[in-house]
């Protein structure tokens, strides 16, 4: 729960800071965390979709394919071919027994709460010194749109549109303010003075 007029909007975590920040949790024995992290910024899904993930899902195929639940639509994911092998040591690290299993188990044994994941991100956030104001599962989906963007170069505008689809915008504008791109181009817009 946010404070009354209060900014909460979820910050994006730097790709280099998320794939650092996966590697040490995993020499640290945090497996789940690891592969969460690693899901949400790789699939670029929403917490209600990664809580549902299964290892099937994640070991059977290069892709899967799910309903999101906010929207109902069919997504088919791929699973990028270097972070397939972190979630199969990640797996094997976890001595899972029943492939069908969710992912992100409690230690009770129950599918982590969102709370209970963004309260373990705040936690890792402190404990690792990970430079980022607003951290928590949000965080990881707009570092998979913010990867995708940085990465298309003289795409861009083809990979916003991309990404405008994939996370079901209206449109492009939207998916720009989602970004932080939209902030950053108006906060360019005071550099063109001269003093």
């Amino acid at each position: 729960m946010s404070v009354k007029n209060s900014h909460t909007a979820a910050d994006y975590l730097e790709w280099n800071t998320m794939l650092n920040l996966l590697r040490k949790l995993y020499r640290d024995g945090d497996y789940r965390m690891s592969l969460f992290i690693g899901c949400g910024c790789f699939f670029g899904l929403r917490v209600s979709d990664l809580r549902r993930l299964t290892w099937s899902m994640l070991l059977n195929d290069d892709k899967f394919t799910l309903t999101e639940q906010k929207t109902g639509k069919r997504r088919v994911v791929k699973i990028n071919s270097d972070f397939q092998k972190h979630i199969k040591q990640c797996y094997e690290a976890l001595t899972v027994e029943n492939i069908e299993e969710a992912c992100f188990l409690s230690r009770k044994g129950m599918v982590m709460s969102t709370q209970r994941i963004n309260v373990r991100l705040k936690e890792i956030k402190k404990r690792y010194n990970i430079k980022i104001d607003n951290f928590s599962c949000h965080s990881l989906r707009k570092a998979f749109g913010r990867k995708v963007f940085e990465s298309s170069g003289e795409n861009a505008q083809m990979a916003l549109v991309k990404l405008s689809e994939l996370f079901n915008h209206s449109s492009v504008a939207i998916t720009k303010i989602y970004l932080g791109l939209r902030q950053q181009e108006l906060l360019e817009t005071y550099d063109l003075l001269d003093f």
